[in-house]
């Protein structure tokens, strides 16, 4: 079953193509309308939260933050416990409880769907990655490449039909309507799953073994015992704060919250690095995933923008009538999946096309020219914000312009980074280091909610130029640094390429 073919690639890369495009259209749908809601005023035709722009912003992301912070757990999960496949399968119901409990248009309903949603994803986003990978040999360096830039490209299909569907529901019926919506799609996402996981073959039906069976049925009762205990921290936090014994700020907690993610990371590399049993080459491809990691998190803490502070500069500073009809302010986020879609597959054969006349560009190198990118970005913006301090309100194509340069650069980093986590990543480390990856993303989002909390200020728009300068010239000197040690990041990688 495994050998059928799907547009030159094993079958089974069609089952987790349209398991993640579902999946993509119900996060990224309802992310869309995510901030919106929050800070629309409690009254009106289509009443939100009503929660001040700092706070929302915060809140937002915390949640980016542990959607991909929850993928550590899942990716070990799925390693000691149940199994990628299975992961995937309950990751994806849990994510569809959530958002059926956004459709519910009250406030507890709302944010205990958003945990749902976090956890849920943490299950199932890395483990289908894992999965990709698998379908391939290891001696199949750039089909693999090639198979996570198609595998890149149904996740931005999802995002693209989510943002403007939901986005649709969500700004001109209701926000809780575009939020169910976002479960009807999740659940056609589990179905289409179900009915093709046959093509997978034997990839990610167990979990990893040490070999011997006492040692095993010992792991798999004290991981049993942690995800208890875990899911029960969590149930009696959401307890007292719905009660109103726990009162939490959400800025403070963002910001407490960064310093966990970034000491959490440095504690599990040294673990691995001292304490992991590894090999001296494993060590140095795990000291390069090392260097991807703090890249991730600079580009996605600029890139993350598009959910918040772009969000809210396209409702409020950006001209959106065509003919008379307001467009959506969501539907202009949905440009960066629409150039995904179209430029992906250019992107795949240009990294096939020069690995056959051995101009291969390391992993390192792709993320300074993603780096480079994203900064160009928040210049474009920068010069759209001169405009806005003038009391203008500006085109539609300068936030298009500007999620041109961050889908280029997006395409130079996220799908790269999946693929060199794959090829670097010790086999019986890979579930976990997959969750390191999203970890980087976390790390990356929860920055950027509070820097969209900065950026946002509606008191101080004369200074909005500056601060979108300074995101320039911050992400513009990451990527000249990467780019500077592209080389011996790269002799670190050994064969891998």
């Amino acid at each position: 079953m495994q050998q059928t073919q799907w547009l030159g690639h094993p079958r089974g890369l069609a089952t987790l193509f349209f398991t993640e495009m579902w999946e993509r259209f119900s996060y990224y749908g309802m992310r869309a309308i995510l901030v919106l809601a929050m800070v629309a005023g409690v009254q009106g035709e289509n009443p939100g939260l009503g929660i001040s722009k700092e706070t929302a912003l915060a809140i937002y992301g915390l949640y980016t933050s542990a959607v991909y912070l929850s993928a550590l757990p899942g990716g070990w999960i799925a390693d000691r416990l149940i199994g990628q496949r299975n992961a995937v399968f309950w990751g994806g119901v849990i994510i569809a409880s959530g958002h059926f409990c956004m459709a519910f248009n009250t406030t507890a309903t709302f944010f205990i769907g958003l945990i749902l949603i976090a956890l849920g994803t943490g299950l199932l986003k890395p483990n289908v990655s894992v999965m990709v990978g698998q379908l391939y040999a290891d001696t199949e360096s750039a089909r693999k490449d090639a198979g996570y830039s198609m595998f890149y490209m149904g996740i931005n299909v999802g995002a693209f039909l989510g943002k403007i569907i939901c986005g649709l529901l969500g700004e001109k019926i209701g926000w809780h309507v575009g939020f169910a919506a976002a479960g009807v799609f999740m659940v056609a996402g589990l179905i289409q799953y179900k009915l093709t996981d046959r093509y997978l073959g034997q990839v990610g039906l167990t979990a990893v073994s040490t070999g011997d069976a006492a040692r095993d049925a010992k792991g798999r009762q004290r991981g049993w015992l942690a995800v208890l205990v875990f899911v029960a921290a969590i149930s009696a936090v959401v307890a007292a704060t719905l009660a109103g014994s726990l009162v939490i700020n959400a800025v403070s907690l963002a910001q407490g919250a960064g310093v966990f993610i970034v000491a959490l990371a440095i504690s599990y590399f040294a673990y691995i690095l001292l304490l992991g049993g590894l090999t001296a080459l494993e060590k140095q491809k795990v000291w390069v995933i090392v260097a991807l990691f703090i890249g991730a998190a600079m580009f996605w803490s600029g890139f993350e923008q598009a959910g918040s502070s772009f969000s809210l500069f396209a409702k409020e500073h950006t001209d959106r009538i065509v003919f008379g009809w307001e467009v959506p302010a969501s539907w202009i986020q949905a440009v960066n999946p629409l150039l995904i879609i179209i430029l992906s597959p250019f992107f795949a054969a240009l990294w096939v096309n020069l690995a056959k006349r051995n101009l291969t560009l390391s992993a390192p190198l792709k993320f300074a020219l993603g780096l480079l990118q994203l900064s160009i970005g928040f210049l474009v913006l920068a010069w759209a914000s001169v405009y806005v301090a003038a009391g203008e309100k500006v085109a539609p194509t300068w936030l298009m312009l500007t999620y041109l340069f961050h889908t280029t650069g997006e395409l130079c980093l996220s799908p790269v980074g999946l693929a060199a986590v794959n090829k670097l990543s010790p086999a019986r480390y890979q579930g976990q280091m997959f969750g390191m990856w999203f970890t980087a993303s976390a790390l990356g989002k929860l920055i950027a909610g509070l820097l969209a909390g900065h950026l946002a200020q509606d008191a101080d728009l004369a200074g909005m130029s500056g601060r979108f300068v300074f995101v320039f010239f911050t992400t513009a000197g990451a990527g000249v640094l990467m780019l500077l040690l592209s080389r011996p990041i790269s002799r670190l990688m050994g064969e891998v390429k």
